[in-house]
């Protein structure tokens, strides 16, 4: 990436081969972005309202920084994990996505959604999943990591060893924070149903509702599923889109108030 990008390369020790970004709405020197307002200026969303022929533009700019190619998906909320080869095309419908393929991004987007990137301890495999509460309560975090280790086991048997154990890390990027993320009680119950712990990371507000930590939320359950070393969005407001809204599009911020916004990409990839 240029040294004076705006975008954020995460700070987490991924094995040699393996490269990974998180856009922002602000591009980068030689890449600022085509989208006027309410997507200025670098929107990646195809289904937001913003003019096709710009999205496209800032697409191509994207594929041309990462020297890979960027596959996007469909995303609906849902737990369905894709696995990223050569004929994987751009529309493909699932929230988490994999790969052992060089070359290939694998890409979710964002806009207050908590996006989260995976790789092994090897290098040999990384995915990437988007966790809105919905996707996060059901398990969309846990498929993707299920997937992952299947497919770093498969990598491990074509090296002729079997008994490597498969470390995953994660990296949490921007979204929604603790601050800003109000919720009813349903969402609340979506997580303490299954893990009573769950209850720290939500605060009473006024009449049923509640803050809730989404970041601190996915933590939970990638621990709990074996995942210990993460990294990236602490709850902390430098990570949170809603506050910052020269670097980051916040759907909760920006669609009633100026009536859409655009998406971003965390994106990684087999270099």
């Amino acid at each position: 990436m240029p040294e004076n990008s705006d975008w954020i390369v995460p700070d987490w020790p991924a094995p040699a081969g393996v490269r990974a970004v998180f856009t922002t709405r602000r591009g980068h020197s030689g890449a600022e972005g085509a989208s006027r307002p309410p997507w200025d200026r670098f929107n990646l969303g195809d289904h937001v309202g913003d003019d096709a022929f710009d999205v496209a533009a800032n697409r191509a700019a994207l594929q041309q920084s990462l020297t890979a190619q960027p596959v996007f998906l469909n995303q609906v909320h849902g737990v369905a994990v894709a696995c990223l080869d050569a004929t994987t095309k751009h529309g493909t419908v699932a929230d988490g996505v994999i790969s052992a393929h060089r070359g290939l991004a694998c890409t979710v987007m964002v806009a207050d959604c908590l996006p989260v990137l995976f790789t092994d301890a090897t290098g040999a495999v990384v995915g990437a999943a988007h966790a809105g509460w919905r996707g996060l309560a059901t398990g969309v975090l846990e498929n993707t990591a299920r997937a992952l280790r299947k497919m770093a086991a498969e990598a491990l048997a074509q090296r002729k060893a079997p008994h490597e154990s498969i470390e995953l890390m994660a990296w949490l990027g921007p979204c929604i924070g603790p601050s800003a993320f109000e919720v009813g009680a349903e969402v609340k119950e979506a997580f303490v149903q299954d893990d009573p712990g769950a209850q720290v990371c939500f605060v009473s507000t006024h009449a049923g509702k509640y803050l809730a930590d989404l970041q601190g939320l996915a933590r939970r359950r990638l621990m709990a599923d074996g995942v210990m070393n993460i990294y990236g969005n602490d709850g902390s407001s430098s990570w949170c889109t809603v506050s910052d809204s020269r670097r980051y599009f916040s759907y909760r911020r920006d669609q009633s108030l100026l009536g859409g916004t655009g998406r971003m990409a965390a994106c990684i990839w087999r270099a």
